[in-house]
């Protein structure tokens, strides 16, 4: 075989994730009072775009989750002796081959032909002088860059957004034929309805969503073949690549601390609210205790001794790859540990109040157990609430890997992350002249996927809370009464 498979437990545990969402999908189309939320939420054009923006970052987060060994050259000829190399690639790597074709010898603004600091060049007479160096690696084609460059990279342009253009089309048109399909009309009069949003679901906010995204991914590809489009780093490294591998670091923060989180909120939250007495003392007693305790100096502590423990047993991990995917995923966990007590005290407050309800009431009178009414009849009622902090939480999470990461006890200083990134660009803002393409990068990348996570949070936690629907359809009710 050219490669070896590499399964991560992070890479397990994120596709698991993605099949039980797969899974939950499916089992809401199939109840009725179930889906109708959520028609709520794709009738919504904020939330259909924010989701398109977050179904692409999750596309590039899976294509960087296949990860695999490829295979060494034998070293003497005749020899059946099959190795492959330490280091772990993926499925992402391999599509962006284009941005790992060499690394510069150091920093490159943008779009640059030339490294940003002056060195020492030779002359063919042995006489040296400072100017600065052309890349090895960008912009190569041009044979007078600052009269070609300009017009080079306008070329570029011109010839991308056509492509996305009909790239875009393409998709619109395959919508409009969906919609036509299910509307029994015509492929005009559903591209009618799609702008007039006349359609159950908004599909005007995911096309121009999706739009606006290919209009500025395209043309960053193609001109990705002749030049660092976000510069390079102190090391050399492409920063648009480096920003694109943030993005699967933050993807596992954000959802794999949920599989942490939820398990101890629900239980200890369900138990606490509906048992009440020293049950719910001891439980209120252990989130208190938990949340009096100064995060972040609970979050390093727990990081460093962790780290410890993977410094003292080098003979657990194969490759680097899985070293510090074992700091992830116990980054992951201790935030999972110190970040469930607000999702907890919420559900016991809610289940304070459902326990009293009639139907409860009457489950104990019919001598139901306890185990059963806690499942049966009050978690249902409680997952709306779940759900909501859930998304809203995703956000929070992507936010606290930067800030710790940037403090030194985030994630293991050879995995790629928005914190990481920024860590690295803080003493690179004092020097002279100033390099700002790293921390712009990631500051954009992690701003637009931590915007679309919020403004898709906001309509969920819309269609999904009780009181909130309530509150809308008195407004929709007034409105229609001074009409």
């Amino acid at each position: 075989m050219a490669f070896q498979p590499v399964f991560l437990w992070s890479d397990i545990l994120l596709f698991l994730l993605i099949a039980v969402v797969v899974a939950g999908v499916f089992y809401v189309r199939s109840q009725p009072h179930m889906l109708e939320p959520w028609r709520r939420v794709g009738s919504s054009g904020s939330a259909m775009a924010s989701l398109t923006l977050l179904l692409l970052f999750v596309l590039i987060g899976v294509l960087d989750s296949l990860h695999y060994r490829p295979r060494l050259e034998s070293v003497s000829a005749g020899t059946n002796d099959v190795r492959h190399s330490v280091e772990v690639h993926s499925a992402f790597d391999v599509l962006a081959q284009v941005l790992r074709r060499g690394t510069e010898k150091t920093y490159s603004a943008p779009f640059a032909a030339y490294l940003y600091d002056k060195e020492n060049i030779d002359r063919p007479d042995g006489t040296q002088f400072r100017d600065y160096p052309r890349l090895k690696h960008a912009a190569v084609h041009l044979q007078d860059p600052p009269s070609q460059l300009a017009p080079d990279v306008a070329f570029g342009l011109a010839r991308a957004l056509p492509v996305a253009a009909a790239v875009w089309l393409a998709l619109a048109l395959g919508v409009a034929r969906r919609v036509a399909r299910q509307s029994a009309c015509s492929v005009a009069s559903a591209w009618r309805a799609i702008w007039r949003r006349e359609t159950p679901i908004a599909w005007n906010g995911a096309l121009t969503a999706l739009g606006a995204t290919l209009a500025l991914v395209v043309p960053l590809c193609l001109l990705s073949a002749d030049y660092h489009v976000f510069g390079t780093d102190k090391v050399g490294q492409d920063v648009f690549y480096l920003t694109l591998k943030s993005i699967r670091t933050a993807l596992v923060i954000g959802t794999l601390t949920t599989l942490v989180m939820m398990p101890f909120a629900i239980a200890l939250g369900v138990v606490a609210g509906y048992f009440g007495g020293w049950i719910d003392d001891v439980v209120q007693y252990i989130y208190t205790t938990l949340n009096s305790i100064p995060g972040v100096l609970l979050i390093a502590a727990s990081v460093l001794m962790m780290q410890v423990v993977i410094d003292s047993h080098p003979d657990w991990f194969a490759t680097s790859a899985e070293r510090a995917d074992a700091r992830l995923l116990a980054l992951c966990g201790i935030l999972g540990v110190t970040s469930w007590t607000g999702l907890c005290r919420l559900l016991r407050g809610e289940t304070l109040k459902l326990r009293e309800l009639d139907y409860v009431q009457a489950a104990r009178a019919f001598g139901v157990t306890q185990v059963r009414i806690m499942i049966r009849h009050i978690l249902p009622n409680l997952m709306h609430l779940v759900l909501i902090s859930v998304v809203m939480d995703f956000s929070g999470l992507v936010l606290a890997e930067a800030v710790l990461s940037y403090v030194g006890i985030g994630v293991d200083p050879n995995t790629v992350s928005f914190g990481t990134m920024i860590n690295q660009a803080r003493m690179e803002l004092s020097r002279d002249p100033m390099v700002w393409w790293s921390l712009l990068a990631a500051f954009v990348f992690m701003f637009v996927l931590v915007l679309s996570a919020n403004l898709f949070a906001d309509v969920v936690r819309e269609a999904l809370d009780p009181r909130l629907q309530v509150l809308s359809r008195n407004r929709l009710i007034r409105k229609a009464a001074h009409a």
